[in-house]
């Protein structure tokens, strides 16, 4: 990281909130489609469309490249499991039985996962700024979900789903932590293309067992319109902003950037829903990305020009 300039580090920032921005709007479809498909069929979904849309991108790019996936196809297999094939599955199951606000707190402890994970496989230790910025944006987090009474926090009925979608953020923070061990030589599209196909392989047993349960039975326009946007918006574009982020500032610096998750999924409530906006509401974005810009604020400034 000892050449990494200023200004593509704000860049790599800008990408990890336009990941956010896509992923929010994931939480919403896969929310509204829970009743229509089981968790792992959509996930396979999304995926197949994911690897549909990169295929034409990256199979030109990818020859002579066996030697390096084979090098590294432990590697490889293990973040498609991870990034790919379980962490969306578990948070679609879990949003099956649990409620946005519920989603939104749990999701919110992804940064702490993250530091854990940094720590654990990297060796790498949080600053104080970094712990100051994380307890600054979960006040803003709460500020929103409480409706700007925190009492009422108190209150909140825990559900089923509320573990799986627990269970599924070590899992995102081993992902993002080993995204820096990722073969330099495979691109962002080719590397994305072949967590795409493990993942899409690592998911057929659920598909086929799913099938055998419940028939499949086609989409409606609208569905399929969902499912596309969450293979093509919310996967192939969201993670090539995330693969590159993470690769430029690190998992630690990253993972702060996920508490814009609940700020860009309010403002998409109020925009597509029709919900009104609250004074609560300003408080809590501007809290959260105060918090943000206190945990990555350092960072940024003492990267070596």
């Amino acid at each position: 990281m000892a050449g990494v300039k200023p200004a593509s580090r704000a860049t790599a920032f800008l990408l990890l909130a336009a990941a956010n921005l896509l992923w929010s709007g994931n939480w919403v479809a896969g929310r509204a489609l829970r009743g229509a498909y089981d968790p792992f069929t959509l996930n396979f979904g999304r995926w197949a469309v994911a690897t549909l849309a990169l295929a034409p991108f990256a199979l030109p790019q990818l020859r002579g490249q066996w030697p390096v996936i084979r090098r590294s196809f432990g590697l490889l297999l293990l973040l498609a499991f991870a990034g790919v094939a379980l962490f969306q599955g578990l948070v679609y199951l879990g949003l099956r039985t649990t409620t946005a606000v519920n989603g939104l707190l749990i999701n919110s402890s992804m940064p702490l996962f993250m530091i854990l994970c940094s720590l654990a496989l990297e060796h790498e230790r949080p600053t104080a700024r970094q712990i100051a910025g994380m307890l600054v944006s979960l006040a803003g987090i709460a500020a929103i979900v409480s409706h700007g009474e925190p009492a009422s926090l108190l209150h909140l009925e825990v559900r089923p789903g509320d573990g799986w979608i627990l269970l599924a953020m070590p899992i995102w923070g081993v992902y993002s932590v080993l995204l820096r061990r990722r073969p330099a030589a495979l691109g962002g599209v080719p590397f994305l293309f072949v967590l795409c196909v493990l993942g899409v392989l690592l998911l057929v047993p659920a598909l086929a067992l799913e099938a055998l349960r419940s028939p499949p039975r086609p989409p409606t326009p609208a569905q399929a319109a969902a499912i596309v946007y969450m293979g093509v918006g919310a996967s192939v574009i969201a993670f090539l902003c995330w693969n590159q982020g993470v690769s430029v500032v690190g998992a630690n610096a990253a993972g702060f950037t996920i508490h814009l998750l609940p700020a860009f999924g309010t403002l998409l409530a109020i925009a597509l829903l029709g919900e009104s906006f609250g004074v609560y509401h300003a408080v809590g974005i501007a809290t959260i990305l105060a918090g943000v810009l206190l945990a990555t604020r350092q960072r940024l400034r003492t990267s070596p020009r």
